[in-house]
């Protein structure tokens, strides 16, 4: 049975990480209200690309952090399926 790999992060890091989402949930929310209160199409294209750059923003951090932490990690002990793992990783996000 394969165990499944796990990144153990610091509170500080976890509260930063969710703070962050949280404020990214917020700008959905806010599209969504704007959506329903009838907001110009103009105005919420503007705030989808805001939420849009925070969640690309965001999801670069997590791979940087992955890259310079799981990964270098895992190659300093000789264990190479990292590196094939985040070279997957990165075709899936760059497509």
């Amino acid at each position: 049975m394969e165990t499944k790999k796990k990144t153990v992060r610091t509170p500080e890091e976890i509260k930063k990480m969710t703070d962050r989402l949280s404020r990214i949930e917020g700008q959905i929310r806010g599209i969504k209200k704007m959506l329903e209160e009838d907001a110009y199409c103009t105005d919420i294209i503007t705030q989808i690309s805001a939420a849009s750059a925070a969640l690309s923003s965001f999801n670069r951090e997590l791979l940087a952090k992955h890259i310079m932490g799981c990964v270098a990690r895992d190659i300093q002990n000789n264990d190479m399926s990292s590196s094939e793992e985040i070279y997957a990783l990165i075709k899936q996000v760059t497509k």
